[in-house]
């Protein structure tokens, strides 16, 4: 495993793991890795420092809790959504355009679709949004 440091195309930072750094250009080259904030494609890595072993103690608290209010906010807003949405997964694109036409039952999903698809949804007036965070795939 290997983490680098990333940046999308809108400044946003963030860090990911990834399998090996063949992985990650693997995924990068075929459009699968996107910003942890805002969705967007054509992240690349950031200068990022070598992790030095300190010595020091484990955390007092697992590394999966939030850090501060607005990671704590965020994971509050997930999980809510999550509870209240259906996850169609990759077919988010395509429901979501059968439920705004009525060929399929009106429902509130969360799902994967590419960026044009997005563009093709809002475009066509189907009310979409990107949520603000990782998806539950895991591509990055």
């Amino acid at each position: 495993m290997i983490q680098f440091s990333l940046r999308c195309p809108n400044g946003h930072r963030f860090d990911s793991w990834f399998q090996s750094a063949d992985a990650y250009d693997k995924l990068a080259a075929s459009g699968m890795v996107s910003c942890a904030v805002c969705g967007a494609e054509g992240v690349e890595k950031a200068p990022m420092a070598p992790a030095v072993a300190s010595g020091r103690e484990a955390p007092e608290r697992p590394l999966s809790q939030p850090r501060t209010a607005a990671e704590q906010a965020l994971a509050e807003l997930r999980q809510k959504i999550e509870s209240r949405t259906e996850d169609v997964g990759r077919d988010f694109a395509r429901e979501a355009r059968a439920i705004h036409e009525g060929e399929a039952p009106e429902r509130a999903i969360r799902g994967e679709a590419r960026a044009e698809e997005a563009r093709a949804l809002l475009e066509d007036g189907v009310p979409v949004m990107p949520l603000p965070f990782l998806n539950t795939r895991k591509s990055n």
